[in-house]
Order: structure tokens, then sequence, then C-alpha cells
């Protein structure tokens, strides 16, 4: 029977480090340690112990060595992928767009005003909303600033 703790040690033991991300990631994109080490502003020998498990890179130094590979910090360390979100393109009605141009809003202010109104109309049935003019936009505008400073 094989000691529960020896098991765990063994199994620990073949789980990918730090150092087996950086070189899986370094020859899958086919980087020698030169260009890796250049690029990082690091010694060959130094990212050669990483690899090999003879040295732990400080915090700084994996950030710098993430960046010349590409890859994020958070998988070098945890193997981890995160899954990127899916950003919805904007559209920002004609109507608003004019009301941002009298009102001189930036782009942001614009987008928050958008936000707040989509917040409104979302408690509400959509059904029952007109669409906005841009006299309906810059009333909006003021009542929000007066409302929210």
């Amino acid at each position: 029977m094989i000691c529960p703790t020896l098991a765990t040690e063994q199994r620990i033991s073949t789980m990918p480090t730090t150092g087996d991300r950086i070189r899986d990631v370094r020859e899958k994109k086919k980087f020698t340690q030169d260009y890796v080490a250049v690029q990082a502003k690091v010694s060959k020998g130094f990212l050669s112990d990483v690899e090999n498990n003879k040295r732990n890179p400080s915090s700084q130094m994996l950030l710098k060595i993430a960046n010349a590979l590409g890859a994020s910090v958070e998988y070098l360390l945890t193997g981890n992928v995160r899954k990127s979100k899916t950003v919805e393109p904007v559209t920002i009605p004609p109507a608003l767009s004019e009301a941002a141009s009298r009102s001189n809003l930036s782009f942001n202010e614009t987008l928050d005003l958008l936000n707040a109104y989509n917040s409104v109309v979302a408690r509400r049935s959509r059904e029952s909303v007109k669409e906005f003019s841009v006299d309906d936009w810059l009333k909006f505008h003021d009542k929000i600033k007066a409302t929210f400073g």
C-alpha cells in the first residue's frame, strides 16, 4: 500500500511548475532562451534556472518574462487561461450624438448618459418607450446632472 503522503507528493511533483510553463510557452512560440532573456532583460542563466526549477523568479522578473513571452502572469503561475469577455459594440443613437455635440459632452460622458438611459428603460416595458429626440436627450442630461452632479 502506498503512503497517502507519498502519493500526494508524487502528484504534486508531476504538476507543471511556473518554470515548466515558461519553457512550454517559449518553445511553442519557437523563442530561444537568448531571445527571451534579452527581451526580458534577464540573464540566460537565470532564465535557464527558472525553466529547470532551480530558481523562482520574483514578481518583477516574472512580469518581465511574461511580457517577453506575450503570456499572462496568471497563466505562468497557475496554468489558468481566462476567457475574454465578448464586448458588444456600442451604438449611440443619432439624436444622442447631436445632443452630446451641442452640450460638448465627452465620449465617456455620452456613454454614461446612454447607460443611465438604458438603466431607466430596462425598468420599463420596451413597448411604451418612445425614441428620444435631441431635446429629450438634452432634458434627460440636465435632470441627470441636477440629480447626480
